[in-house]
């Protein structure tokens, strides 16, 4: 039996630190499952309390997935962290999302992180609807954050309810379509509520913006719009369709306010989230690809009865042994069935699948395309990869994660500790994609590698919390890349005969700077056959394989463009080994003719800052190589934007906390690399070569 699928949302809760995302999505869990469970008695309990959550391994709130339901709808809410160096878990979660809540404090505004998560959600497309949050707040302006998500990013905000008092007064809203006040009592009960009429001072307030929202939606749709122009207004049902289609179509976000924390006006979100956000069907189909990671042209069309199609999207360790999150886009999954994971092209039997419903889990027999589910012990499947049909395979479009731009070694603090260090570390690789670990076979040092400071800090508190190994940590490294500043045309023969068959390969190429971004290309442009076509790859394979370790630091070299031009070969010596034994001599040859320079990675970095302290900010910035690329006041205070290289960034929180009397905040994420200045150049080779002296 199918489930019908357009009583299916698969929704994210998205936010900055501090929106409330937590206490948002707890309170959903509340209202939905109280619903759920018929009386169950309302326990009046407004802070969750974290010790607990901690013992449980956060299951409400911090699971993946979580199933709940309102006026006969499933809902799967994936949770998604606030902090940038976590994006990739908004990005990964947004993958699988049709729709989404997007929460903002209604006194911080939107702060710089929520930016990058509006601007991921952008890129996937994913429709939203808007929670301005924390009304009962001092400070709080719902009028103010609306117009700052116009500014700020560039969205059309469509104003559905109007807050009844502010801060402390906060009572309650008005719906602007039904024009009908929700005033909920003082005493903390979510159902605690009453439904008035509009408040009489803000009847002139409401009918403004009610009209705003009907001349919004009714562009939806041209029939609608030449009888609402004609004065005839459109019935709520229509008003509903158009909004819905907008919504969908990402042309406007419904915005409704409201205090989580004091259960006012969460209901409005559920019921929007019911009313305009898509079910699974109403989203295009995910692209799949082949084995070679091409687009095939087909789709994986969500449906029960199509091959199956399953993306893995978190893994997550807890007291139940290793669950992986999946959506599932077409076909059913019968408990015991057998799938084939595309990128290992090993077979996984599935053996238990669960449901997570608001706090438990129940087990489940099957589960087809829509669903959200966690399977519990897969052995090899990462986040990213596809589970298909046997008989049928086909790839879901992968996940692309950004490169690490900083390491740090760590050691265990005590002997036996190594073990126990080498087995959290695989868990938590499992979990975090963006997050890499290598071992420096010289030194034998723990290499780990992220996206920025935090991440590595929290990794190392997670080592410690949850996995209790304690460790060393040493100075944090940045990222380096070399490139090349010239053109160079160069010949090498590579020729060895001593007894048996010798050895023969010559080439005539050119070795020249690359496009920014473009990593190592190779064309060859023989003629004549004097470099046969089959040694063509082994003279890419050559140089490819040299690229690694760049000629005066050994960091990886990036973009550059090697072009074959010419060679000669010889009818018994030649072999592709020869030519990839040319190519590798080459590249020690010509790569230190060829100008190298070493580059660093430049961060783009958003700070926030109370006006006083600008000046301040702006200068130590620019004492650390930042370039200030603009700024901007808002009313809490000013934001500057920059480009930093991001050697000059560590530490910078404590920094700018110091400036700021505590009140900054900064984000940043990679944006590319530039070349260092000579002066911090040398220093850097130095200190690698005395590194490799010390070993």
């Amino acid at each position: 039996m199918a489930a019908d699928l357009s009583l299916y949302r698969n929704i994210g809760i998205f936010a900055h630190v501090d929106a409330g995302k937590t206490t948002t999505t707890e309170r959903i869990l509340k209202l939905t499952g109280k619903i759920h469970k018929l009386g169950e008695t309302h326990d009046g309990e407004s802070t969750t309390d974290f010790m607990e959550q901690e013992a449980e391994r956060g299951i409400t709130i911090q699971s993946a997935a979580t199933t709940c339901h309102w006026d006969g709808h499933q809902m799967n809410i994936i949770d998604t962290p606030g902090h940038v160096d976590f994006t990739i878990e908004v990005y990964r979660s947004l993958k699988v999302l049709d729709g989404g809540v997007g929460v903002f404090c209604a006194s911080g505004g939107v702060e710089p992180q929520s930016e990058t998560n509006w601007r991921y959600a952008n890129d996937s497309e994913v429709a939203r609807i808007i929670f301005i949050n924390k009304l009962d707040r001092l400070g709080a302006d719902f009028y103010r954050v609306v117009k700052q998500i116009e500014d700020v990013l560039g969205a059309n905000p469509l104003v559905m309810v109007l807050p009844i008092g502010v801060e402390d007064s906060l009572k309650g809203v008005v719906d602007l379509l039904t024009r009908k006040a929700w005033v909920w009592d003082e005493s903390g009960d979510p159902t605690a509520y009453t439904i008035e009429d509009v408040p009489a001072d803000m009847v002139d307030q409401v009918e403004e913006w009610r009209e705003k929202l009907i001349e919004t939606a009714v562009e939806q749709d041209d029939d609608l719009m030449e009888k609402y122009l004609e004065g005839e207004e459109p019935s709520i049902e229509d008003l509903k369709r158009c909004i819905r289609k907008g919504t969908i179509a990402l042309d406007f976000f419904p915005t409704y306010t409201g205090s989580a924390f004091k259960n006012k006006g969460v209901q409005l979100v559920l019921d929007a989230v019911v009313d305009y956000l898509p079910c699974p069907t109403d989203v295009p189909p995910q692209p799949e690809v082949d084995m070679e990671g091409n687009e095939t042209g087909e789709f994986a069309i969500v449906d029960a009865s199509k091959p199956v199609r399953a993306l893995a999207f978190k893994i997550m360790d807890d007291r139940f042994g290793a669950l992986t999150f999946v959506r599932i886009y077409s076909g059913t999954i019968n408990k015991g069935d057998t799938l084939v994971n595309t990128f290992t092209g090993k077979t996984e039997r599935i053996g238990r699948m669960v449901m997570m419903h608001a706090d438990q889990r129940e087990e489940i027999d099957s589960c087809q395309a829509g669903d959200i589910v966690a399977f519990v012990g897969l052995k090899n499947v990462q986040t990213g990869h596809t589970l298909a049909d046997v008989k049928n395979p086909a790839t879901l479009e992968p996940m692309v994660f950004p490169d690490p731009v900083i390491s740090i070694a760590i050691s265990p603090k005590d002997k036996g500790g190594s073990e126990k260090m080498g087995i959290a570390l695989s868990k938590m690789v499992a979990e975090d994609p963006s997050f890499y670990v290598e071992t420096d076979e010289d030194s034998g040092e723990t290499i780990l590698k992220g996206m920025g400071e935090l991440h590595l800090d929290i990794k190392i508190d997670i080592l410690k919390r949850t996995h209790g190994v304690d460790v060393t940590v040493g100075k944090p490294q940045v990222a380096y890349r070399e490139t090349i500043t010239q053109r160079i045309e160069d010949s090498y023969t590579h020729k060895k005969q001593s007894g048996g068959s010798g050895q023969f390969g010559k080439i005539d190429y050119i070795v020249e700077p690359g496009e920014p971004g473009s990593g190592f290309e190779f064309e060859s442009k023989v003629t004549g056959g004097n470099v046969p076509r089959e040694f063509w790859p082994a003279v890419q394979k050559g140089f490819n394989s040299m690229m690694d370790t760049g000629v005066l630091a050994g960091f990886p070299l990036l973009d550059v463009k090697i072009t074959l031009m010419d060679g000669a070969f010889h009818a018994v010596d030649s072999s592709a080994v020869a030519f990839e034994i040319a190519a590798k001599s080459a590249y020690r040859q010509s790569i230190p003719k060829a100008g190298p320079q070493l580059i660093e990675p430049i961060m783009k970095v958003d700070v926030f800052t109370p006006e006083d302290h600008v000046g301040d900010v702006i200068g130590d910035l620019n004492r650390r190589r930042g370039m200030i690329l603009g700024q901007e006041a808002g009313p809490t205070g000013v934001r500057i934007k920059a480009e930093c290289p991001l050697s000059e960034m560590f530490g910078y929180i404590g920094d700018l906390r110091t400036m700021t009397s505590g009140r900054g905040q900064f984000s940043m994420e990679f944006s590319h690399y530039l070349p260092c200045p000579s002066n911090i150049a040398e220093e850097v080779i130095k200190e690698v070569k005395e590194r490799e002296a010390n070993k």
